[in-house]
C-alpha cells in the first residue's frame, strides 16, 4: 500500500514538474494574448453592471450577481500574463514601462481590484441595491481607474 502511494505520489510530481516547464515554454506573444483576452472579458461583464449602477440601463439584480461572479474568476486571470519577456513583444499592448519598473505598484493595484470585486460578489449576496452599485463603481475605482491611469497607455 506504502509503496503504491508512493509511486502515485512520484508520478503526480513528475506530471507537476511538466506541466510547470510547458507553462514557462509559453511565447511571450501568446501571454500578451492571454492577458488581453481576459481584460477584454473583464470589460464584458464589467460594462452593463456599470450601466445599472450609473441608471444609464435598467437595474436588474440576477445580472449583476452572475457578471460579479464571472468578473471574480477573470480578476485572478491576466496577472500571470504580465513577465518580463513580454516586455518587448511586437504583439500591440498598451501595457507600460510602468508594470516592470514598478512591480510593487502593479501588484498593489491588481490586489486592490480583486478585492473590489470580492467585495462586489459579496455586496450581490445582500440583494440591497444601494450597496451593490457603490460597490460596482469601487471596482471602476479600484480596476480599471488605478490600473488604466498608472499601467496602460492612454487610447
Amino acid at each position: 500500500m506504502k509503496k503504491r502511494l508512493l509511486l502515485a505520489g512520484f508520478a503526480l510530481a513528475l506530471g507537476a514538474g511538466y506541466t510547470l516547464t510547458a507553462f514557462s515554454q509559453v511565447k511571450p506573444e501568446i501571454l500578451v494574448k492571454q492577458r488581453q483576452a481576459a481584460m477584454t472579458l473583464q470589460g464584458k461583464y464589467y460594462g452593463p453592471m456599470a450601466g445599472m449602477a450609473q441608471g444609464k440601463i435598467p437595474y436588474n439584480g440576477d445580472i449583476v450577481a452572475r457578471n460579479a461572479g464571472y468578473l471574480e474568476v477573470l480578476s485572478k486571470m491576466p496577472w500571470d500574463g504580465f513577465v518580463e519577456s513580454t516586455k518587448d513583444v511586437t504583439v500591440k499592448t498598451a501595457a507600460l514601462p510602468a508594470i516592470w519598473s514598478e512591480p510593487a505598484k502593479f501588484k498593489e493595484a491588481q490586489d486592490k481590484f480583486q478585492s473590489a470585486v470580492g467585495a462586489l460578489v459579496a455586496a450581490t449576496k445582500t440583494g440591497n441595491e444601494a450597496s451593490i452599485k457603490t460597490a460596482i463603481a469601487e471596482v471602476g475605482k479600484a480596476g480599471c481607474g488605478n490600473c488604466h491611469q498608472n499601467f496602460r497607455q492612454k487610447d
